[in-house]
């Protein structure tokens, strides 16, 4: 199976490998003694507040830091979906980002009560991580093409990105159809899903035709966070966790992983699925293109 390079043009919003502030080059040594540059990610500290509450100061790659804030505190269930927000302002130097609302906010006791999650970065969810999952109905009319399956993989492992850069990140692509909409990549995965919730709640974007690609592992996190959102299918080339299983069949997501190149494993949510390509015809994924998922890590 055969994608032009025009697929680029799909992206809203996609990676910035060449972005002078996510890289810096460090001088070391290889395997044989000589010394070698190579690029590797920076992160850096972003302190995020809910109008005068300091909730969290989270470590990320820096980019799109009002996005990351507002899907942050959605997926905390700290800020809702009829809330008017009417501010966010970022302040580079301080690295501070503030969410402003109409609706007077208090976290005190939740912030009490945190949860480490199995992220990597150790993201951390304050509360209860299940407040909202069981009220949740995802659509059951949405479907998973294998033909946008396919090309959807072969888009995201060839777009340009701060992974083949430099590595030590992880990616999450928000997709309709076999069409990529916004890709986003952080040091950990939690803060890639956030950066897609928060632009999808500041451009009230509809998740019922929505497909959620990851390549971190399928995880009870990832899971509720995507059911949160309300998209109903939920993709990684990386493997699963038995809870993750568990609360996406509770919740009817399509949960499938172990997707790269023409392979996938379905656990959960399979009558969503239309199996009209032949895998015959669709090409495996090529060796430069493989991240860590390949092994079922993370």
């Amino acid at each position: 199976m055969a994608v032009s390079s025009d697929f680029l043009s799909e992206f809203i919003i996609r990676p910035n490998p060449e972005d002078p502030r996510l890289t810096e080059v460090v001088r070391g040594v290889d395997q044989t003694g000589a010394a070698v540059d190579t690029a590797v990610t920076v992160e850096r500290p972003l302190t995020l507040y809910l109008n005068g509450q300091e909730i969290v100061t989270m470590m990320t790659i820096g980019d799109h830091p009002e996005y990351l804030a507002l899907g942050y505190l959605l997926n905390q269930n700290m800020l809702r979906a009829d809330d008017n927000v009417t501010a966010i302002q970022f302040d580079e130097e301080l690295d501070v980002v503030v969410v402003r609302t109409d609706r007077r906010t208090d976290f005190e006791e939740k912030l009490k009560k945190k949860t480490l999650t199995s992220g990597c970065a150790q993201g951390t969810a304050f509360g209860d991580l299940m407040e909202r999952f069981e009220q949740v109905a995802l659509a059951e009319d949405a479907v998973l093409r294998t033909s946008w399956l396919y090309a959807l993989l072969h888009k995201v492992n060839t777009a340009p990105s701060l992974y083949l850069a430099a590595g030590a990140i992880h990616g999450c692509l928000l997709a309709q159809g076999d069409r990529p909409l916004v890709y986003m990549e952080d040091v950990g995965r939690h803060n890639a899903v956030d950066k897609i919730a928060g632009w999808m709640f500041q451009n009230r974007v509809p998740p019922d035709d929505k497909i959620f690609y990851t390549t971190g592992r399928l995880t009870s996190e990832m899971v509720i966070k995507t059911v949160q959102m309300g998209i109903p299918i939920l993709v990684s080339r990386s493997g699963f966790t038995a809870w993750g299983v568990q609360l996406a069949r509770q919740a009817g997501l399509t949960l499938v992983g172990r997707a790269r190149g023409k392979r996938f494993v379905a656990l959960s949510g399979e009558h969503r699925i239309v199996f009209d390509a032949d895998p015959t015809y669709s090409e495996e994924e090529a060796a430069r293109h493989r991240r860590k998922g390949a092994r079922d890590e993370d």
